[in-house]
């Protein structure tokens, strides 16, 4: 689906209202979407794919989203609103990207990773973990959230290896 109203939707009094969406969908030449990929139109401006763009099957562009020339998105990923990615990116299946984010030039967004904050230096990207049973998720989170903690502590305790090493014959 391409031009299909975004998720413009605004809260008043408890309610939810929807906000008109009176952009359009500008798409670019040599671009390929793929089956059942949908490009919501803008809210206000354009959403814009660019030249060259190669979108595979089942991806979500939300409202006013740019993407880049020359980038290429596999299936199943979502990118939010107004999220802006750079020209000859990468991104992996099912990766997320949140909204009003942007991703520079040159990137490569690897399969399942969650975007929260933008990218300004290309490179490889990931943040995922294999699906493992919730006890143990559980315990590797609590794990992970100590981590800065027991590495200072690991500072420490090898600063007083070296001072006692430097004060024995």
């Amino acid at each position: 689906m391409i031009g299909a109203d975004g998720f413009g939707i605004a809260q008043e009094q408890g309610r939810w209202h929807k906000v008109p969406q009176v952009g359009g969908v500008v798409i670019g030449d040599d671009v390929e979407v793929g089956a059942n990929t949908t490009i919501d139109r803008g809210a206000l401006d354009d959403t814009v794919i660019e030249d060259g763009v190669k979108l595979d099957n089942q991806i979500q562009v939300a409202h006013n989203v740019r993407i880049g020339a020359h980038t290429a998105i596999a299936g199943c990923v979502g990118i939010a609103g107004s999220a802006v990615i750079g020209r000859h990116c990468m991104i992996g299946g099912a990766a997320m990207i949140l909204g009003h984010l942007r991703i520079a030039d040159g990137t490569t967004i690897s399969t399942g990773t969650l975007v929260t904050k933008s990218i300004d230096t290309p490179g490889t990207y990931s943040a995922m973990w294999a699906a493992m049973p919730h006890r143990e998720w559980l315990k590797g989170v609590a794990q992970l959230r100590r981590m800065e903690e027991l590495a200072r502590r690991v500072r420490e305790l090898e600063e007083k290896i070296q001072a006692l090493e430097r004060k024995s014959p």
